[in-house]
């Protein structure tokens, strides 16, 4: 019985020993007697008991890895506290097992040294304009030397970067400066389209005014011309008519008994003043001759007419 028994458990311990599962994502190296001999991919797999041993176990799924905050100084001599974090996978096993005793410090250290280098090439201001030049320069730089380790460096990224409280105060009285001065450029801007806009609307009225005062002339003068035009025309249809008229039998007969009326109608207006003083011609003949002498013209101006 105690036979079985031993039996049993050294059965255990060589199925332990010789039966791996590595999980997915995850790298086994196995050495053989001290040397390495393989890498166990994820699924089951099979050792030689107290033979082959599993030395080292990676996992290659991506890491974040906190940099720790150091301080930088820029190319103005100003110091910066910087920390960021860097992003890296496990892409060699085997070189991540024995390319160096503890690749995560490396990287650490080795990306640390990277960024005091790149922001020591680096203006204040500058830095803080070009973080994505600055990673992607931490990052070409660890990713060189981070292939004999079997690692991948992917990106790194600044959390922070911190100037002491003296830069920080003048930066914040230097953007507090540049805003006022925008916003007196922007006020006397304002203004300066005010005065153009009111230069504009007065001389855009002034030539409104102008047009309708010249359309006001030259209509007053179209009225005034067919006003003209329509008292001739009137006229010289009402002189067409007198003129037919005397052509018509005893037409002069009419002028003459018109002539009578108006000379003696401006006799009586004549008369009828008081302050007037009339004097009557002693020979009523003179007035026969009168009338005789307007229908003389009135013949004269039917001949010419006919």
């Amino acid at each position: 019985m105690e036979v079985a028994v031993i039996f049993f458990v050294i059965a255990v311990i060589f199925v332990t020993q010789s039966i791996k599962v590595v999980p997915q994502q995850h790298a086994w190296v196995v050495e053989r007697l001290g040397k390495y001999t393989g890498t166990l991919m994820p699924g089951l797999n099979f050792l030689i008991p107290f033979v082959d041993k599993v030395a080292y176990k990676h996992l290659l799924k991506e890491v974040p890895l906190d940099i720790p905050s150091q301080v930088c100084i820029t190319r103005d001599n100003t110091q910066l506290q910087v920390d960021g974090i860097l992003y890296f996978q496990v892409t060699d096993a085997m070189r991540a097992s024995y390319g160096s005793s503890n690749y995560i410090m490396a990287i650490s250290q080795l990306a640390q040294t990277s960024l005091r280098s790149v922001i020591g090439k680096l203006e204040l201001d500058k830095t803080f304009e070009e973080r994505d030049i600055i990673n992607a320069q931490v990052v070409q730089a660890i990713d060189e030397a981070a292939l004999n380790w079997g690692v991948k460096v992917l990106r790194y990224e600044i959390k922070d970067l911190t100037p002491p409280k003296e830069i920080l105060h003048a930066m914040q009285q230097q953007i507090t400066a540049e805003r006022e001065k925008r916003a007196l450029i922007a006020a006397s801007e304002g203004r300066r389209q005010e005065q153009i806009n009111i230069a504009t609307g007065e001389r855009e009225a002034f030539i409104a005014r102008s047009e309708g005062e010249k359309q006001a002339i030259i209509n007053n003068a179209q009225g005034q011309a067919a006003s003209i035009l329509a008292v001739a025309e009137a006229n010289a249809q009402a002189i067409e008519r007198v003129a037919a008229a005397i052509r018509q039998p005893g037409g002069e007969q009419a002028v003459q008994l018109k002539v009578a009326e108006k000379a003696v109608d401006a006799y009586s207006k004549v008369a009828a003043d008081a302050t007037t003083t009339l004097i009557v011609p002693s020979n009523m003949t003179e007035v026969a001759a009168l009338v005789g002498s307007a229908m003389k013209m009135v013949q004269a101006q039917k001949s010419s007419v006919g």
